[in-house]
C-alpha cells in the first residue's frame, strides 16, 4: 500500500492541539458512530466519567447511582462499558482512554457479534495513550499517559474491520497504514477519517498520511491549527491565531462554509458536513451538503457531536443533552437520555487564555464537588463573548465562570441599550413603543387620579368603622398577602414553617418585563384560560406566568377569583406546581407558578422530547398520584382537578412530577363522583405510560387508548401493549401490575374505582419492586 504524505513545517510557531474537537475522527466528551448501527455516547456529569449510550435500539442507562454505565437493547443483554477521559467514533464503533489506565478501549453497538468486543489489538491493549482518533475503519492514538503534562507521543494505528462470514467487527494491528518515517515521529494530536489520518507534530507541523490522504489535497498554511475534525473525505480546522476555520477535501461537504470574520471554539463532523459551535455566543452552526434548518437558535453549547444525519450537544445552560437532524426532518430517528453531561474533558489545569474552569456546584447537586474521577482534575470550557438574540452581556468571563447574559427586557442604562437595539427591533427607541408608554403615562396618571378620589371617599369610612366585616378580610390578607399601611407595599415576605405562606402581589409593568412584553416568543402554552409564559424575574428566578384571557375575566367576578386565589395560594405540596403570586392590575388576572424546566409529562412521551426510562416512569406516576392525593385529601380545602392528563404532569428541574392547572375548586364530600372522575383520568395517564401512546390518536384503531388496552390487559396480555420503544427492565411484573391499575381506574362504574391514597400506596410499593 503506498503511503502519501502531506507536510508542513511551521518554523516559527509550534503545532498546538489543545483543544480537540469532538466529532468523527476526533475526540471529545461526547462522540458518535457512523453507519447502520450507529450510536452516541457521551460522559456523565457524576464525578465519575461513567460512559453514557443510546441509539436506534437502546435506551438510557440506568440511573446513576450505579459505578459504570451499561449500553441496554431490548433486543440483548446489556454490558458494562468502563469509565473514560475521552471519546471518538467510527463505523458502527466508539473508542475512548479509559479514565483511570489511559489505556485504549473500543467497543461496537449491541446487536452485533461483536458487542462487548475489546476491539483493540492485544499488542496495543496494556499501552498508555493521551489522545485517540477513530476513523471510518481505523484508529489511531498517541502514546503516553492522558492525564501527563507531557501528552506528545509517537502513534499507533490499527484497522477495525468486518468479518465477511457474520458482519461482526475485528481488530488487527495495521502496521502498513503507515511507513517508519510516521512511525518515528512525536505527535501532539490525531484525528482520522476515511482512510486517512492527520496530526500535529510535536516539533511544528501538520502531517496527513494513509491512502486517502492525497484527496484532501491540503495546501501549506502559515498558521497552526488549534482544533481538527474529519469528515469521511474532508478536514477542517480552527486557526490558533484567529479561530477562523479552514477546510481541504471534498467539496460537498462545505457549502455554505462559515466566512472569514466567524471564530469557533469547536468542530465536529459527520459524512459531508460540518458543524462547529461560535465562540461569541456559543451557538451551533452547519456547513455541507445538508438542510441545518432545525439547529436550534439561541442556544448555547458546550460539545456537539455528529453521526450521518444527527447531531447530538451538550447545552450549556443545564448540560442537559439536545439532538437535531442535519436533513431537515423534523422526526428523530432517537432520542438521548435525560442526563447531566460532562461539559468538555477532565485534564490538568490550569486552564489557557479565553478559557475557564468549570465549577460543578452550579449544578445543584449536594454531593457533586467534581465533574472528574480526580479531584486535582478540571474542565477547561471556552469562554463565551456575546450572547443570543435578545440577551446583553452583563457580566464578563472569570476565571471560574462563562459570561453572563441578561434579557433585554432587564436592560434599563445606556451601557447595554444599544446592544438591545441591534438584537430587538422592538426595543424602547422605536416611534410605536414611545406612542405606547405615552398612553400608559396617561393611562397611569388618570388611574392615579381615580385612586385619590376614591381613597379620600372610602377611606375615612373604613376608618370609622373598623370592626366591620373585619374577620372576613384579615383572612383574606393572611393569605394572598394585601400589605398592611405601615409595611412596603410589594414586599414579598417569606412564610414561617407555621404560618400561611403569602403570595407574592407584583407589578405589571414586572412580569410585562419578565416576559418580554408577554411575547409569542415566551409562550410555554395556551389553555381555556389563557397563555402561559415562561418569565425571568428582575432577581434572576425563573417562573411560568399565567395570563387569563378576556373571556375567563369575563365570566369570573372578582369574588370568585379572590376565593381561588385564597385556596390556591394555601396550597403546599412538592408534587404540586405552587403558586407564587399574582397581580390584579389594571384589570389583569395573572398567577405566578414555579417554572418547570424539564417540560410536561406529554412531551416527553409524545412531543419528540427525550424519552424517558422505566424507573423514571414509574416515579413520575408515584408522584403524580401524591399529588392528586394531596388536593384530594389533605389539602385545607378539598379539590378536585377535573382535568387530570400527561400534559398537566410537570417536571421540575429534579425530574419531579408536579401536578398543574388544578383549576376546578370544591367540596370533595359534595362532588364524590368528580374525585373518581379524576381517578379515571389518572388510569388514563398511566396507560399513556406504560404505553407510550397517546390517549386518543385518531391514526390508531380504536384511536381510544382505554378502548385499545383494557381488554387486552383483562386478557392477561399487558406486556404485548408495553412501550417497545424503551428497554425492558430486568423485572417487568411492576409493568405488568401497573397496567391492572391502570385498568381499575378507568372501570366504568365509579364506585369500582380505587381512591388515590390507595393507587399512591400501591405505586410506591411497585416502584420500589422494581430493579433495573
Amino acid at each position: 500500500m503506498e503511503i502519501h504524505l502531506f507536510l508542513l513545517f511551521l518554523s516559527l510557531i509550534p503545532l498546538l492541539f489543545s483543544k480537540p474537537g469532538s466529532g468523527f475522527g476526533s475526540s471529545g466528551p461526547i462522540a458518535a458512530s457512523f453507519g447502520g448501527s450507529a450510536f452516541f455516547c457521551t460522559i456523565d456529569a457524576s464525578g465519575r466519567q461513567d460512559v453514557i449510550c443510546w441509539g436506534k435500539n437502546y435506551s438510557s442507562p440506568s440511573s446513576s447511582s450505579s459505578s459504570s454505565s451499561s449500553l441496554a437493547s431490548s433486543a440483548s443483554a446489556s454490558y458494562t462499558i468502563p469509565s473514560m477521559a475521552v471519546l471518538s467514533g467510527g463505523d458502527g464503533f466508539l473508542c475512548g482512554i479509559l479514565s483511570n489506565t489511559s489505556q485504549a478501549f473500543c467497543f461496537s453497538s449491541l446487536g452485533s457479534s461483536s458487542s462487548g468486543m475489546d476491539l483493540v489489538p492485544l499488542a496495543y491493549r496494556t499501552t498508555a495513550y493521551s489522545q485517540i482518533a477513530a476513523g471510518n475503519s481505523h484508529v489511531c492514538a498517541v502514546r503516553g499517559a492522558y492525564y501527563s503534562d507531557h501528552d506528545s507521543g509517537t502513534v499507533d494505528c490499527w484497522e477495525i474491520t468486518r468479518a465477511k462470514n457474520n458482519n461482526s467487527l475485528i481488530a488487527k494491528e495495521n502496521p502498513n497504514f503507515y511507513d517508519h518515517f510516521v512511525s518515528n515521529l512525536v505527535f501532539n494530536n490525531i484525528v482520522s477519517g476515511d482512510g486517512f489520518s492527520c496530526g500535529g507534530i510535536r516539533d511544528g507541523g501538520l502531517l496527513c498520511f494513509g491512502p486517502s490522504s492525497t484527496n484532501l489535497g491540503f495546501n501549506t498554511s502559515s498558521d497552526s491549527f488549534q482544533v481538527l475534525a474529519a469528515g469521511k473525505n474532508s478536514l477542517c480546522a480552527i486557526l490558533n491565531s484567529s479561530r477562523e476555520v479552514k477546510c481541504w477535501g471534498e467539496d460537498e461537504s462545505f457549502v455554505n462554509s462559515p466566512t472569514d470574520d466567524s471564530r469557533f471554539v469547536a468542530l465536529t463532523a459527520g459524512p459531508r458536513h460540518f458543524c462547529g459551535i461560535r465562540e461569541d455566543t456559543h451557538e451551533v452552526e452547519c456547513w455541507g451538503n445538508s438542510n441545518f434548518s432545525l439547529i436550534p437558535k439561541g442556544s448555547g453549547f458546550k460539545a456537539i457531536a455528529s453521526s450521518d444525519f444527527i447531531v447530538c450537544g451538550i447545552r450549556e445552560e443545564d448540560l442537559v443533552l439536545d439532538s437535531w437532524m442535519v436533513n431537515g426532518s423534523s422526526t428523530l430517528a432517537y432520542d438521548p437520555p435525560l442526563e447531566l453531561c460532562s461539559p468538555g474533558m477532565c485534564r490538568a489545569g490550569p486552564c489557557n487564555e479565553k478559557d475557564f474552569a468549570f465549577n460543578a456546584s452550579i449544578l445543584n447537586e449536594p454531593d457533586l464537588t467534581s465533574l472528574c474521577v480526580r479531584k486535582e482534575l478540571m474542565v477547561c470550557s471556552p469562554c463565551g463573548s456575546d450572547c443570543s438574540h435578545g440577551f446583553f452581556l452583563s457580566s464578563s468571563c472569570t476565571e471560574n465562570s462563562d459570561r453572563i447574559c441578561t434579557p433585554c427586557s432587564l436592560c434599563q442604562n445606556s451601557s447595554c441599550s444599544d446592544i438591545c437595539k441591534l438584537h430587538n427591533s422592538n426595543f424602547p427607541d422605536n416611534h410605536w413603543h414611545q406612542l405606547q408608554r405615552l398612553v400608559l403615562i396617561i393611562g397611569s396618571c388618570a388611574s392615579a387620579l381615580l385612586i385619590i378620589i376614591i381613597g379620600c371617599c372610602v377611606v375615612p369610612r373604613i376608618v370609622s368603622s373598623p370592626n366591620k366585616d373585619d374577620g372576613g378580610a384579615n383572612q383574606f390578607k393572611s393569605c394572598i398577602g394585601k400589605p398592611d399601611l405601615d409595611t412596603e407595599p410589594l414586599e414579598y415576605i417569606s412564610p414561617a414553617p407555621s404560618v400561611t405562606p403569602f403570595a407574592q402581589v407584583f407589578r405589571l409593568s414586572e412580569l410585562k418585563d419578565a416576559t418580554n412584553g408577554f411575547k409569542e416568543f415566551n409562550e410555554l402554552g395556551r389553555g381555556s384560560y389563557g397563555f402561559v409564559y415562561k418569565a425571568v424575574l428582575a432577581d434572576g428566578r425563573q417562573v411560568a406566568v399565567k395570563r387569563a384571557n378576556a373571556s375567563t375575566i369575563i365570566h369570573t367576578n372578582t369574588r370568585e377569583f379572590e376565593t381561588e386565589l385564597e385556596i390556591l395560594c394555601n396550597i403546599r405540596h412538592c408534587n404540586i406546581v405552587n403558586l407564587l403570586g399574582y397581580s390584579t392590575e389594571m384589570g389583569e388576572r395573572i398567577l405566578v407558578y414555579e417554572y418547570m424546566p424539564h417540560g410536561t409529562l406529554h412531551d416527553h412521551l409524545h412531543g419528540g422530547f427525550s424519552p424517558l426510562s422505566w424507573s423514571l416512569r414509574m416515579k413520575i406516576a408515584t408522584q403524580t398520584a401524591k399529588g392528586l392525593d394531596y388536593l384530594h385529601n389533605e389539602a385545607e380545602t378539598r379539590i378536585v382537578h377535573g382535568d387530570v392528563k400527561s400534559s398537566n404532569v410537570l417536571l421540575d428541574s429534579d425530574w419531579v412530577a408536579r401536578v398543574a392547572d388544578f383549576g376546578l375548586v370544591t367540596s370533595s364530600n359534595e362532588k364524590n363522583l368528580d374525585i373518581k372522575r379524576d381517578v379515571y383520568d389518572f388510569g388514563a395517564v398511566l396507560l399513556e405510560i406504560l404505553t407510550g401512546r397517546k390517549r386518543y390518536d385518531r391514526d390508531c384503531d380504536p384511536p381510544e387508548i382505554v378502548q385499545w388496552t383494557v381488554p387486552v390487559i383483562r386478557e392477561g396480555k399487558a406486556a404485548a401493549i408495553v412501550d417497545k420503544y424503551i428497554a425492558l427492565p430486568r423485572n417487568v411484573e411492576p409493568l405488568l401490575k401497573l397496567a391492572d391499575m391502570a385498568e381499575l381506574c378507568v372501570r366504568d362504574d365509579p364506585n369500582q374505582r380505587p381512591t388515590m391514597s390507595e393507587l399512591a400506596n400501591w405505586l410506591e410499593q411497585v416502584t420500589q419492586e422494581m430493579h433495573y
